[in-house]
Parts: structure tokens; C-alpha cells; sequence
């Protein structure tokens, strides 16, 4: 029988808690803080699956990331946070709706915003909106959290190509350009991808992918 997101989240976050007494979760974190800060690009697990992040603001740092995946730009970048309280620092009018929507899933979610602000130009969709997902991986919280900052979070593949999310399927062109790539979780489960969500004016939405 098919389990359910519920049980997996609670499978995974039972997995991370282990981990933190055997893995240097502190030491990984301070690398990937200095390479934040220093404008550079890191291949870490996230909530989901094993992504490429920069930091979110720095539109530098947003250039690199569409180098390494060949992307183009016009393309929208998925934004992590730690805490919901903080949506309304890069949401300009944050629609009541997106609490509930928040409160009343249970798998990862991302939200697709209008009215953003406070991100680089560049993570943006042509229409100024942008995907915004709350973070409840422990170590995706930590990183932002100490950062005081989001973090964009994007598969860690070259655009185009078939990637399952682990992280033996990231390719060595993708490592080989990064600045860092995390030590810990790399033989963790997958975890589901996050249901995408676009809202709209007057409270309505529409679902990208369930």
C-alpha cells in the first residue's frame, strides 16, 4: 500500500534527527553560510530533492545558477524560506488565502506570489511573480535561518535532461561548477515533489502541479 505524505515526512524527519548526531550538521552549515555570503553557488539536499542554491538576492549569484544549468532567464527560480512570518518581507499584499493553504498541507508547497519584492530581478518570472516554498527540511532551516536570507532552490541538473532528485544522479559538469557541495544526506530517500501553486486576485488559485 501507497504511503502517505504524512507518513514519509515523518519517516524523513526521523532520518534528519538521526543524522544530526552522527553528521557534522555545523560544520556544513558554516561552509555553506561563507559560500552564501561570498556570493557562490552550493549543491545541498533540500525538502524535496538535491538542488542548486545562492543566495536569493544576489542577482550575480542567480546569473551563475542559469550558467550552470543552461538555462535561460526567463525561466523563474523556485525561492526557500525557514518561517512563514517571514512571507511578508518579499510579498507585497500577502493574500490571507496563502495561510491556509500553508497550514493545511501537508507535503512541501510551493506558492507562486505576485507582487514579490526583495528578490533579485532575475529569480523572477517575466510577470513578476515567483515561487516561494516554506522550508521544513531541518537543515534547509538551519542554513536560511543563520543566513538571515532565502536561498534559491533549483534541481541540480542541467535544464532539460532526465534527473530523479538523488544526488548520485547529479551530474559532474553540475558539481564541477559549483563552489560547494554538502556533505551530509546524500544517501537519504527522495522526498515528494512540492505541489505548486499559483494564486490569484480575490483569494483564488490555481493548482500547477498537485
Amino acid at each position: 500500500m501507497e504511503r502517505t505524505g504524512i507518513a514519509v515526512a515523518r519517516e524523513l524527519e526521523k532520518q534528519y534527527r538521526m543524522s544530526e548526531q552522527t553528521e557534522n550538521f555545523h560544520d556544513e552549515i558554516q561552509t555553506c553560510l561563507r559560500i552564501l555570503k561570498e556570493g557562490g553557488v552550493i549543491v545541498y539536499p533540500t525538502d524535496t530533492i538535491w538542488g542548486i542554491g545562492c543566495d536569493a538576492t544576489n542577482e550575480k549569484a542567480v546569473e551563475r545558477i542559469y550558467q550552470i544549468k543552461k538555462r535561460v532567464e526567463s525561466k523563474s527560480l523556485i525561492v526557500l524560506l525557514d518561517d512563514a512570518t517571514k512571507l511578508n518581507r518579499y510579498v507585497r499584499d500577502l493574500p490571507e488565502v496563502a495561510w491556509d493553504l500553508l497550514d493545511n498541507s501537508d507535503n512541501p508547497i510551493t506558492i507562486v506570489y505576485s507582487g514579490v519584492l526583495n528578490l533579485a530581478k532575475n529569480v523572477l518570472a517575466a510577470d513578476g511573480t515567483a515561487g516561494i516554498r516554506v522550508t521544513k527540511d531541518l537543515f534547509c532551516k538551519q542554513l536560511i535561518h543563520k543566513f538571515g536570507k532565502p536561498i534559491v532552490s533549483t534541481s541540480a541538473n542541467i535544464s532539460g535532461k532526465h534527473f530523479d532528485g538523488r544526488f548520485e544522479s547529479i551530474e559532474s559538469e553540475v558539481l564541477d561548477a559549483s563552489d560547494y557541495v554538502v556533505g551530509v544526506h546524500r544517501n537519504r530517500p527522495i522526498g515528494k515533489p512540492s505541489t505548486i501553486i499559483r494564486l490569484e486576485s480575490g483569494g483564488k488559485f490555481e493548482i500547477i502541479r498537485p
